[in-house]
């Protein structure tokens, strides 16, 4: 029988989710959405990590038509001045037929930053900024997956967008059914358990 690898299940609009027991600061407790994944690397941005700094001030031609809150969202530690934006498209409408989007899966699609936000916006049903991505070499996921440090689900359109103020860690777990909704229930540190 072949060897299936751990990330054979990994593909572009699923979702990483942080076990409960992963404690490296840039991804505890984070939900990441995979935008690219193939043999030499895999891609993601992390959708749950606000920072404070508004997407005006960073791409003021995009600030006022990102979602709330309209700040610059943390998408991982590697090449944090790098800008990189997800769509959610509106009902019908199809990435591949609106200039500066390339789809990732189903309604989400990546923008170019370079196209007009004014031709975008009437197509699509959110926009969000990040700065940075989480980025993996060739067999490095499959050997965190391989450790227990993420669990691979299905991405909802609602995830890219979803705000701060939602817990989408403890959320897209509990959505997962039993056994894996009651990981949304682990305290995180085990000594205030």
């Amino acid at each position: 029988m072949a060897h299936v690898p751990a990330d054979a299940e990994v593909e572009p609009g699923s979702l990483l989710v942080a076990a409960p027991t992963m404690f490296d600061p840039n991804f505890r407790r984070t939900v990441v959405f995979i935008i690219d994944h193939r043999d030499e690397g895999t891609l993601g941005v992390v959708l749950n990590r606000p920072s404070e700094v508004p997407v005006d001030d960073v791409l003021p031609s995009w600030g006022r038509h990102v979602v709330e809150p309209q700040s610059v969202f943390v998408g991982g530690p590697v090449e944090k001045k790098t800008a990189l934006c997800l769509a959610a498209l509106r009902t019908g409408e199809v990435a591949a037929a609106v200039p500066g989007l390339i789809g990732v899966r189903g309604p989400v699609a990546l923008v170019d930053l370079d196209t007009d936000p004014d031709l975008l916006v009437p197509k699509v049903r959110g926009l969000r900024v990040f700065a940075g991505y989480a980025g993996w070499d060739s067999g490095q996921l499959a050997g965190e997956i391989d450790r227990g440090d993420w669990l691979i689900v299905p991405a909802l359109p609602s995830d890219v967008l979803a705000t701060p103020d939602r817990d989408l860690w403890g959320q897209v777990l509990r959505r997962q059914g039993m056994p894996t909704a009651l990981l949304a229930t682990h305290p995180g540190d085990l000594q205030r358990n």
